[in-house]
């Protein structure tokens, strides 16, 4: 029940949060709006007011427009006990007041306020995606019992109850298939359009469509279990944890402050003296300084960027647990990948299937299938599997037995069969067969099985966990980046280099243990400083927490789901590409803005200087590049 209450809670809390940030964006824009009527209408009726009229038109304009982010600056100082930018342009404007400057005062405070309600409409479309999820996700689900069915909450579902999805429901938990085959469209969560067919045993996420045909489905998780609910704790982990720019930037914007304001005392006594200016004049330098010199723009440069791309990325299938990943990302010198099911399907198929010269399938197949699918062993299931591809029939054999290890034997029509290892058939009948073909597929790394009947070898089996023809694609895109692979991989080194030099890698390790991987990572960062990791399984878990970049697959374990810092949604590897080239663009955009924002800052604080830029040119000029440095971040989304 706690668990539930919890659950409850975190989605409720999810729900409510765009909603918040939806009221909070609309707000702020609002309030910018008002302030900038008011000020239009003190500008435009200036000679029709009286003077107290005109100056409390600009009061109520500032506290409208300058509430929220005086607000907000105040309770941050107080609660960080640091200077910040909200409480340097309220100083700023009140400064421009003081001297007079009523309307370039209350400008700063309405572009101000107009970067802040656009700066809460970034925040509020990198919640967009999380928010669609949810609505998304189903809050009942109909349960099959003894008596019948019955509607319960999600989160009321037990592991293993079955419960009934009917043709155009969302499937209300993650399970898998017991009964019934249908299409599934997943684009949802993998963002591909494309319904995907799923028939007994085939799992099924939470939120994803049945398109047609009723499916019963065995609950194996929990509500707050779903890759729904993993999706939404990885993007907000994501859109909390700051890149080491923005960090930096952070850091920075404190002292800085301290540097405006001391610079803005000095200039408000020592230019009278030095130089002869009048008071006013002095004053008004100085209140323009405060303006121009305020690090606004410098602080929108990488946040909103950051939060743009990490919303692409979600809405593209690759989800980022933080913008310092996102960030490193594009720095990446090595990709080191585990084999199985990352590189590879993760199960052997059939590649191979030879026999005697006077034999044919028809004739072999069928006994071959009847004593393989007595086991559980994956080999024996991929044979089975492909004759059902091959629509041969199925023989009745008898007195079957598995050799642990080696084999299984079978009698048909009184012959006794076997299936298994060389030795198990006589390993120089096996190496002999079809003029010695079997060295041959040993050395593409397949993995061959004979068939014996009597005391004829009269066929064998070739299989291999084949590459995944993405996988091919992915690494040749790497290398076009410049981009160093490897396989690190606990199988047998004839297996790991065909395997290798079938997916086009640079280099491949073999039996490699979970600790073997983690020192082939370390070997790799010495040599390429910035390394990144890519599995699927809980032996990569320790690789994935070493490399700087772990990346999983989205049908890996648990354990390396939480262990990464990037998830591919549905095993595709090409997108590790495309999540390399959204972090190049997100760094040169924050280099953009980063150069953009601190040449317009030199620039008016030189022209300020020179005395030719006037209070109004100057709020413009700030508050104008920190609309721009906003909006250029928001180029990502797309």
């Amino acid at each position: 029940m706690e668990a539930e209450s919890q659950s409850l809670t975190k989605q409720k809390k999810w729900n409510v949060l765009p909603r918040f940030i939806s009221i909070r964006e609309h707000a702020e824009l609002m309030a910018a709006i008002i302030s900038g009527v008011l000020i239009l209408t003190a500008w435009t009726l200036e000679s029709f007011l009286s003077a107290s009229v005109y100056v409390a038109l600009h009061i109520i304009a500032f506290v409208i427009g300058g509430f929220a982010k005086a607000k907000e600056g105040i309770e941050e100082t107080v609660k960080e006990k640091e200077l910040n930018v909200e409480l340097l342009m309220i100083l700023a404007a009140i400064g421009s007041a003081s001297i007079g400057y009523w309307t370039e005062g209350a400008i700063l405070i309405f572009i101000f306020a107009l970067s802040g309600a656009l700066e809460t409409y970034t925040m509020n479309k990198s919640q967009k995606e999380i928010s669609a999820l949810m609505d998304l996700q189903p809050e009942q689900a109909t349960r099959i019992t003894n008596a019948g069915f019955e509607t319960v909450n999600v989160s009321s579902l037990f592991l293993g109850d079955r419960i009934l999805v009917k043709p155009g429901e969302r499937v209300p938990a993650d399970g898998f298939i017991a009964k019934g085959h249908s299409s599934i469209d997943e684009s949802a969560i993998t963002g591909e359009s494309i319904p995907v067919s799923k028939s007994v045993d085939a799992e099924v996420f939470a939120g994803t469509v049945n398109v047609n045909g009723s499916l019963e489905v065995e609950v194996t998780k929990k509500s707050e279990d779903t890759l729904f609910q993993k999706i939404i704790e990885m993007v907000q982990s994501a859109q909390s944890e700051k890149s080491p720019s923005q960090l930096f930037i952070e850091r920075f914007e404190s002292r800085y402050v301290k540097i405006v304001l001391l610079s803005v005392a000095i200039m408000l006594f020592l230019p009278h003296y030095l130089f002869g200016w009048s008071w006013t004049d002095t004053i008004y330098r100085a209140m323009i300084l405060l303006v121009v010199a305020s690090p606004c723009a410098l602080v929108a440069s990488i946040m909103p960027a950051t939060l743009s791309a990490i919303s692409n990325g979600a809405r593209n299938g690759l989800l980022f647990k933080g913008g310092v990943h996102l960030e490193t990302l594009s720095h990446i010198k090595a990709i080191a990948f585990d084999k199985t099911g990352t590189l590879t399907k993760g199960k052997p198929e059939v590649t191979d299937a030879l026999f005697s010269e006077s034999l044919n399938p028809e004739q072999v197949m069928p006994v071959i299938t009847a004593i393989e699918q007595q086991s559980n062993h994956p080999l024996a299931k991929a044979v089975v599997e492909y004759n059902q591809q091959q629509n041969y029939s199925v023989a009745d054999v008898m007195d079957m037995q598995d050799v642990s290890g080696q084999g299984v034997t079978a009698s048909y029509k009184n012959v006794e069969w076997k299936v298994g290892k060389p030795d198990f058939v006589g390993r120089e009948l096996a190496y002999s067969f079809r003029g010695g073909v079997y060295e041959e597929l040993a050395k593409q790394g397949k993995t061959v099985i004979f068939v014996k009947r009597g005391d004829e070898v009269i066929g064998l089996l070739a299989l291999k966990d084949t590459v995944r023809k993405e996988a091919k694609r992915a690494i040749s895109e790497l290398k076009k980046r410049g981009v160093y692979t490897i396989m690190l991989t606990g199988d047998n080194p004839t297996t790991a280099a065909a395997i290798a030099e079938e997916a086009g890698l640079d280099q491949y390790i073999s039996e490699c243990t979970p600790e073997t991987k983690v020192g082939e990572i370390k070997t790799l960062q010495e040599h390429f400083e910035q390394v990144a990791m890519v599995g699927d399984g809980i032996n990569d878990a320790p690789a994935l927490a070493t490399a700087n970049v772990g990346v999983a697959m989205g049908e890996g374990t648990d354990v390396a789901l939480e262990t990464a810092d990037v998830v591919l949604m549905k095993n595709d590897l090409p997108r590790l590409s495309q999540a390399i080239q959204l972090s190049t663009r997100m760094n040169r955009i924050v280099k953009q803005n980063i150069i953009f924002s601190i040449a317009v800052i030199m620039m008016l604080i030189i022209s300020n200087f020179l005395q030719v830029l006037d209070l109004p040119l100057g709020v413009i000029g700030h508050e104008g590049s920190t609309i721009l440095v906003i909006l250029n971040g928001l180029r990502l989304l797309k």
